[in-house]
This record gives structure tokens, C-alpha cells and sequence, in this order.
């Protein structure tokens, strides 16, 4: 329709990683940042590095200025305070801090940038690949690695029943 504003979709030119790509990124990674960690259970964050934890392989380190301790863990102010280099930065934080946290990834010498679903910032994804990082976005590190390594059942996904008969709870 002539005058209608674009859909935001629309607008989007940066084409990310394929799935064998992704795929090969996850399995190649050995530590993950979370940057925007939470100590609040109703965060997304909260819940992917609660995943990240206990069904995956990874070294996971916690960023929030905010908190000194998640889920038993340290959680550090920076990306530059960690103790290592993460290989991906997963991110959870307001679209305008994005590029902001892609030069800090840079600086820090991490291998890849991933902005959670709902996070798409091409200026940090341009920024990010142009020092060398690989970047996802607007993906769910948690969903995809238990896509990948045949987990999505923990989360309630893939039951293994096909059905369209709506379930009657017990009262």
C-alpha cells in the first residue's frame, strides 16, 4: 500500500549464518558471556543461563554490572573483567546498547556476537563482522543448541505426540 509504513522485516538487509553454520559456531564454542544476566526467574536471560548450566558443555560467565552473584555463579560488571576470552556473547540488552556491546565483544577478543531473539541491530552486526566476529541474531542460543543436540523435548518442545485434540487438565 502506497504510504504504509514499511514492515519491519522489510528493512532488514543483514543475512546471518545458515543452520550447518550455526551449528559448527555452537560446536566449535567452549565458553559463553551472557551480558544482561538476570537474577530475576521471569527473564529470558535467567532462563537461558539456567539452560546453558546444566545441559551444555560450556564455560558460561555471567555480565551485569548490577549483580555480584547468579544462580550460585560470580557475575562480573564487564566483558572486560572475565577471567577469559568467551567465545560467544550472548546478548540481552535494549536494542540501543547493542552496538555498544558489539565493540566491547571486539575489544575483548571474543569469537562471536549473538543477540537474542527479538535483537536485531545491523549496525552491531556490521560493526562486529568487520573486526572478524561471527553474528547471530534474533535467535535463542538456548533453543539452538538443544535443537542441535536433541533437547528441545526439556523445554516442553517436541513431546513426540502429533495430535490436534486439545488436552483436558484435571481439576
Amino acid at each position: 500500500m502506497p504510504g504504509a509504513p514499511a514492515d519491519a522485516a522489510s528493512e532488514r538487509t543483514w543475512i546471518g549464518p545458515n543452520q550447518q553454520e550455526r551449528f559448527a559456531l555452537l560446536r566449535r564454542s567452549k565458553s559463553v558471556a551472557i551480558v544482561g544476566a538476570s537474577n530475576n526467574p521471569a527473564r529470558a536471560s535467567y532462563f537461558v543461563t539456567t539452560y546453558l548450566l546444566s545441559s551444555s558443555p560450556y564455560d558460561v560467565y555471567l555480565v551485569n554490572p548490577r549483580e555480584t552473584e547468579i544462580l550460585g555463579q560470580p557475575v562480573y560488571a564487564s566483558l572486560a573483567d572475565l577471567p577469559v576470552v568467551p567465545d560467544i556473547v550472548d546478548v540481552f540488552r535494549k536494542h540501543d546498547d547493542l552496538p555498544g556491546v558489539a565493540q566491547e565483544a571486539i575489544d575483548v577478543g571474543a569469537a562471536t556476537l549473538w543477540l537474542q531473539l527479538g535483537s536485531w541491530n545491523e549496525q552491531a552486526a556490521s560493526l562486529a563482522e568487520a573486526a572478524g566476529l561471527s553474528v547471530v541474531m534474533d535467535r535463542c542460543i538456548k533453543i539452538e543448541h538443544a535443537r542441535f543436540h536433541g533437547g528441545l523435548h526439556l523445554a516442553g518442545f517436541d513431546t513426540g505426540v502429533i495430535s490436534s485434540r486439545r488436552q483436558v487438565l484435571a481439576r
